[in-house]
């Protein structure tokens, strides 16, 4: 499989970055191919514009979206790396997905409310956190992340399998860093193959 990997982390010298190498070094070893989209270094704008909403309608699509989506037509799995951020995605993140997996060449609400519009890939979400997993847990964090990234959006982009790896205790011991560095590594080992394409008007996969 050709694998991409996309980073949001504007360190170069983070854990974040750290475990998108070791996922990579993991799927290396499997016989993969790998790509990486490190957004911060290549300067990618995040930022909704008129521009968006015009290729929306039809019109010529943004060369940086355009450039991506590229990529990603390339690609058998898509990793994203990028920290826990306000329970949520950082701008870079979110940017990207608002402006690169865009209405037309995704998904078609209008048409097709449930279906991708993309054929099936593997997808993973590698999310460093400094919260312990019971503390997510309990205050009913996981639970949220999981219906609006795995069930919501990333059906949507037809991820599937999708696998959604919160990495707790990212800032913790060396030892535990380094047993996370370790899963991600081998979460690039044995990442799956991707599900049977999914044909327009059927619904994601899970």
């Amino acid at each position: 499989m050709h694998v991409l990997t996309v980073l949001d982390h504007p360190d170069p010298s983070s854990f974040s970055a750290a475990v998108a190498r070791q996922f990579m070094a993991g799927g290396k070893s499997a016989g993969h191919s790998v790509e990486l989209a490190d957004l911060h270094a290549e300067g990618f704008d995040p930022r909704w514009t008129m521009e968006d909403i015009a290729a929306d309608r039809g019109e010529t699509t943004p060369s940086d979206v355009a450039k991506e989506q590229e990529r990603i037509a390339r690609a058998d799995a898509i990793c994203l790396v990028f920290p826990l951020y306000w329970w949520g995605m950082p701008s870079m993140m979110k940017g990207w997905v608002d402006r690169v997996w865009s209405w037309g060449w995704a998904y078609d609400q209008m048409d097709d409310p449930e279906g991708s519009l993309q054929p099936s890939r593997s997808g993973v979400l590698l999310v460093p956190a400094a919260a312990r997993s019971d503390e997510v847990e309990d205050a009913g964090y996981l639970a949220a992340l999981d219906t609006a990234w795995m069930k919501g959006t990333f059906g949507y982009f037809g991820f599937s399998p999708r696998r959604l790896e919160v990495l707790h205790g990212s800032k913790g011991s060396e030892n535990r860093r380094q047993a996370l560095l370790e899963k991600s590594y081998h979460v690039g080992q044995t990442l799956a193959p991707p599900a049977p394409h999914n044909v327009k008007g059927s619904a994601p996969g899970c």
